[in-house]
């Protein structure tokens, strides 16, 4: 969690609102945001394959609003009775507690295979946004679709986003396994370090409006928290920047304790009939009573908001505020009639007068009924070594169950998805693909009728949707707070060191010196370069990308060194960026990279591996683009280099 604040750019959103933190450029709105992780229990390690929560609490001067959302736009189910079997099905298998941080087990696929509306937020779990370079380089959403109201009472439905300036990146499955290892911590250590050291993260807030006359021209139902709106039918305009910028105090008192609520509203924003959205409504009161002790949880420090609350609200488990008077109810006269809810022209939260003429019944409307089309529309939007990754996904999620039923089914959901990656699942599992006859029979039972599930259909369907892929961002975002490693030993050549170093902290990358013990080097001219970690302590999958300095004596060492060539391996093996002096090339050369894949220089400058020739001037300008591309997945083509 950290504190930070949040700025609109204009006015431009109050024709659709009347929420003045949105509306009003003048206004500095202090926030507190909280992410984690969802299937493991704390403590666990930060980067397993999972959903990330992106909670965002706004401290307005009309009281506090909570977004609660994911970095991923959709949700697992579309009816919020739902949620206990979705949770109890992910967590650790109730007989034994095992595995812990993971959804590789059979409770959560056969969830999963049983219920196909789970197949678009399943795509995005096996994709590479499940495992985030950093907290600072992912995607926030509100999933469901809310309201906008202005002044005169109109309302607009709305979907938010958080956009980080620094761009979304991942890690490769192997390198987020080893990432546990080396540092369960990763993710928050990171978080805290970029805060600490003066790099405040960023996300620009954006919206997605639909009048409400338009409700119905989509394809899908805006109401459906399993469908998203792509953008290239509805742009996403940016309105703001949230930047944080100041870590807690103390993280028990702060960000474990911290409330989030989707109920705290502010006048201007409101709920839709989302089923799900519906549901949590109650869920989440349900958990802070029981998390937090009791119905106080609003007054601990982190909770408080900022314009005082005038309520009838006394006594109960941890009660803060010691209240005078005798009145706690309303009406009242003793207390001449206060405290009394507030009306709408003194600020007052109202909800949306909604016309409503129907049945009210248990049901789904054909609207929700299609299972397939966005997932398809996220995998087709995928470049090939991103989709590459959701296949090699499918294998190891499900050749962790050891059911055969349960992983045919899910192959067979897959085949509705796309012939070509449910072949390629089931190759990699040893099956045969077969489509299921009627998939809404998982759903609905074996009696179930085929034509009262089919989806309505419009015609505004898209093919691709670029935004859905993570590579858009590779080589716009700069290297900002980007880890470089630098491979020294005694020897080194400092002035290799100071020039390379002083290029990519220009561009606001942070050097990391390793060397063979966590002290100094002595360099080529005896002067002492200080160690920031040994090999002992630290690994390639720590830092975006590496650099190795000159000096033959150095490099001679390093070349002995059986870390130091791992590190190389595994830097390449993980598709980043590697640079190396003149006199390097015999230190890769002792690499698997050269001696068994056998590829000459040429070829490696086009994979990102570079090599400076001849005292080359704009040595440093040629890494700092190839950091910025941030991987070079062309090389998984080769086959995997062992690391």
């Amino acid at each position: 969690g950290a504190h930070g604040v949040f700025k609109v750019y204009d006015d431009s959103l109050k024709e659709f609102t009347k929420a003045a933190f949105l509306t009003d450029p003048s206004r500095e709105t202090p926030v507190f945001t909280r992410f984690s992780t969802v299937a493991g229990f704390r403590g666990s390690a930060d980067v397993p394959r999972d959903v990330r929560g992106f909670a965002v609490k706004f401290y307005t001067e009309e009281g506090n609003y909570d977004l609660v959302g994911n970095n991923m736009p959709v949700f697992f189910i579309q009816d919020a009775i739902k949620f206990p079997d979705l949770i109890h099905a992910v967590k650790p298998e109730p007989d034994n507690e095992i595995p812990q941080a993971a959804s590789a087990h059979n409770t959560f696929w056969d969830f999963v295979s049983l219920s196909p509306e789970t197949m678009h937020n399943v795509m995005w779990l096996m994709s590479d946004r499940a495992i985030p370079r950093s907290l600072r380089m992912m995607e926030g959403f509100g999933i469901h679709t809310f309201r906008l109201i202005n002044e005169e009472g109109k309302s607009h439905f709305v979907k938010f986003h958080w956009k980080p300036v620094l761009g979304t990146h991942g890690v490769v499955w192997d390198e987020a396994q080893k990432l546990n290892g080396n540092d369960p911590d990763f993710h928050r250590r990171d978080l805290y370090d970029a805060i600490d050291s003066g790099s405040f993260p960023e996300w620009e807030f954006g919206v997605q409006i639909v009048a409400e006359e338009d409700e119905h021209k989509f394809e899908f139902d805006l109401l459906d928290p399993t469908k998203l709106i792509p953008e290239e039918l509805v742009p996403v305009k940016l309105i703001g920047k949230m930047t944080l910028n100041r870590n807690p105090d103390n993280f028990f008192a702060e960000t474990e304790q911290v409330a989030f609520h989707p109920g705290h509203l502010v006048p201007g924003i409101d709920f839709t009939n989302d089923p799900l959205l519906q549901g949590r409504l109650f869920s989440y009161t349900d958990t802070q009573l029981s998390r937090l002790g009791g119905p106080n949880f609003h007054e601990i420090p982190i909770n408080r908001p900022l314009s005082p609350i005038h309520n009838n609200q006394r006594d109960g488990i941890a009660r803060m505020e010691i209240n005078k008077g005798k009145s706690s109810y309303h009406p009242n006269s003793i207390g001449n009639g206060y405290p009394a809810q507030a009306k709408a022209s003194e600020g007052g939260f109202t909800s949306y007068q909604e016309r409503v003429d129907a049945n009210k019944v248990r049901a789904r409307s054909k609207s929700f009924m299609d299972f397939f089309s966005q997932p398809a529309l996220f995998y087709n939007s995928l470049t090939e070594p991103e989709q590459s990754h959701v296949v090699e996904a499918f294998c190891f999620e499900l050749g962790k169950v050891d059911i055969t039923a349960i992983r045919e089914r899910v192959v067979g959901l897959l085949s509705q998805i796309n012939k070509d990656l449910a072949a390629k699942v089931a190759e990699g599992l040893g099956l045969e693909v077969k489509e299921p006859a009627n998939p809404i029979n998982h759903q609905y039972g074996a009696d179930a009728n085929p034509e009262d599930y089919q989806p309505l259909k419009k015609n505004n369907s898209i093919s691709k949707s670029p935004a859905l892929s993570m590579m858009k961002d590779d080589n716009k975002n700069g290297i900002k707070t980007r880890q470089i490693a630098f491979l020294t030993a005694d020897g080194v050549d400092e002035k290799s060191v100071t020039s390379m170093k002083k290029s990519l902290e220009a561009e606001g990358a942070m050097v990391k010196i390793i060397g063979p013990k966590a002290s100094f080097v002595t360099a080529g001219n005896g002067s002492k370069i200080p160690v920031d970690h040994s090999f002992h302590t630290f690994a390639s999958v720590l830092v975006d990308a590496l650099y190795i300095p000159g000096g033959k004596e150095s490099i001679e060492s390093l070349r002995k060194l059986p870390k130091a060539v791992h590190f190389i391996d595994e830097a390449y093996s993980h598709c980043k960026a590697i640079a190396l002096s003149e006199d390097a090339k015999s230190l890769l050369e002792e690499s698997y990279v050269m001696k068994y894949l056998k590829t000459d220089i040429e070829k490696l400058e086009k994979l990102g591996v570079l090599l400076a020739q001849d005292s080359e001037k704009k040595f440093d300008e040629r890494f700092i683009n190839a950091i910025g591309k941030h991987r070079f997945f062309e090389r998984e083509k080769q086959g995997k280099v062992p690391a």
